[in-house]
């Protein structure tokens, strides 16, 4: 490249020219140094480096670098997921927020909703929830909702076999307004007195909740199970004679069985939700095992008789998710976990 100089206004200018274009540019012609003869370009400065006071290089120091960890607790998360991280592990949320997510649930699985409910029972199931959820939270909803999954799964074991010989629930199974409170409404009184402050302690009102819950499963098991398999079906009174299956009182060893283990499993998961510790399990199954004792020594003695017309399938469930209730917060109180 070739190079003109030029003075101008006082400052030393450099024209450079490309060969083979017709482009040029200028800068600053690099002044001399007046020590030692060097040339320094004034257009770049200098580096400077640091030194110590005795003379050596000083240590160049790099600025902090951010950690994932440091950036993770900068980043503060959205109001929303915070209020949704604290109502999902909240024990007692209330009444608004557990309605606002209920009603969420309800209308994202109507049609699931509709192949074990009535119209009427998912109003009445709303209800349910919502009181559920509110007193004893997500956990508490969790065991409701399994209650209503495996029941109405139980139910239709078999259902063609056991419409056939007369002994199916009505509705193919879908259950009404009067199922749903012979099978809630002593998990709804628990979770009402729980949200009132009223009584031994919220919790034991959750013990009894999950007693209840327990002991309607049990029963449910027991029934459709013994329905379906039960092979010798005797009555639960003396002389414990053999009657057919589906006869009220009636009770068979696979059925038993089953209502058991279903009490058991029922309870554990109550562990795992939270709602129980393993022995408030073991008092839950308990409870549960003398209330359906005594549900199907009523059936027996009493269901059906003159004078008892009143006393229907869901009357005689509700007495015995009462009884299984009051027997584990006495049991619980007893051993002491009213803390």
């Amino acid at each position: 490249r070739r190079a003109f100089a030029a003075h101008r206004g006082g400052r030393s200018m450099t024209t450079i020219s490309v060969p083979g274009t017709t482009a040029r540019c200028r800068r600053p012609t690099p002044a001399a140094s007046s020590a030692g003869g060097k040339r320094v370009d004034s257009a770049v400065p200098a580096r400077r480096v640091g030194t110590l006071s005795s003379g050596a290089p000083r240590a160049k120091i790099w600025p902090r670098r951010r950690t994932a960890r440091s950036l993770a607790g900068a980043r503060a998360l959205p109001p929303f997921v915070e209020e949704m991280s604290a109502f999902l592990v909240n024990p007692s949320p209330g009444l608004v927020p557990a309605a606002a997510a209920n009603t969420v649930v309800f209308t994202g699985g109507i049609k699931v909703l509709l192949k074990g409910l009535t119209w009427p029972g998912v109003i009445n199931s709303w209800f349910l929830g919502t009181t559920v959820m509110a007193a004893f939270g997500v956990g508490g909803y969790v065991l409701v909702c399994l209650y209503f999954v495996f029941g109405s799964a139980v139910t239709k074991i078999k259902l063609e076999q056991k419409q056939a010989e007369g002994i199916a629930e009505a509705r193919g199974g879908r259950r009404g307004i009067g199922s749903v409170w012979g099978s809630g409404i002593a998990g709804i009184a628990c979770a009402c007195l729980a949200l009132a402050g009223v009584g031994p302690g919220e919790c034991l009102w959750r013990l009894g909740f999950v007693a209840s819950f327990c002991s309607k499963l049990s029963d449910t098991t027991a029934s459709e199970v013994g329905k379906a398999y039960g092979k010798t079906t005797y009555m639960s009174t003396p002389p414990f004679q053999r009657v057919p299956r589906g006869t009220e009182g009636a009770v068979s060893l696979e059925g038993t069985v089953a209502g058991i283990g279903a009490s058991l499993g029922f309870a554990g998961v109550a562990v795992l939700a939270g709602q129980a510790d393993l022995t408030g399990a073991l008092i839950a199954t308990l409870a549960a095992f003398v209330a359906t004792t005594a549900e199907s020594w009523l059936g027996a003695t009493t269901q059906g008789e003159a004078g008892f017309e009143w006393l229907t399938n869901d009357v005689v469930n509700a007495v015995q998710i009462t009884l299984a209730a009051l027997v584990a917060v006495a049991m619980g109180a007893a051993v002491s976990l009213s803390g």
